[in-house]
């Protein structure tokens, strides 16, 4: 099992910037692609960002694109998501998780307990 722990989410006002953090408990952290989702109470999980093992490739939803940012740290087992310019509709909750690089839930085999990020307007 890949332990993953995010970290990072709050309260912020519209305009606003988080930096969520999700550490992984494996040294075979570098062999997976990470993703972040996003869900909102009532609504499906979303695909926000996603990153291929080498950091090589990445993916972001149109929704946040040139506002969001996915890096990673293989050498500290982690994976950041840098928001920027939030939005009263980026509130969720947000879950990180490794698997294959692709753009479905079903691409990801190990995922976190999330993380809550809240935009006020």
């Amino acid at each position: 099992q890949v332990e993953l722990v995010e970290s990072g989410g709050g309260l912020v006002q519209v305009g606003g910037s988080l930096r969520l953090s999700c550490a992984a408990s494996e040294r075979t952290f570098s062999s997976y692609a990470m993703g972040w989702f996003r869900q909102a109470p009532g609504k499906e999980r979303e695909l926000v960002a996603a990153i291929s093992w080498s950091g090589g490739l990445s993916f972001y939803a149109e929704s946040v694109k040139g506002r969001f940012t996915i890096s990673r740290d293989n050498a500290k087992n982690t994976v950041y998501l840098q928001m920027n310019s939030l939005k009263p509709e980026d509130t969720a909750e947000y879950y990180c998780a490794a698997g294959r690089y692709g753009n479905a839930p079903y691409d990801y085999d190990f995922w976190g307990q999330g993380t809550q990020v809240t935009v006020s307007s």
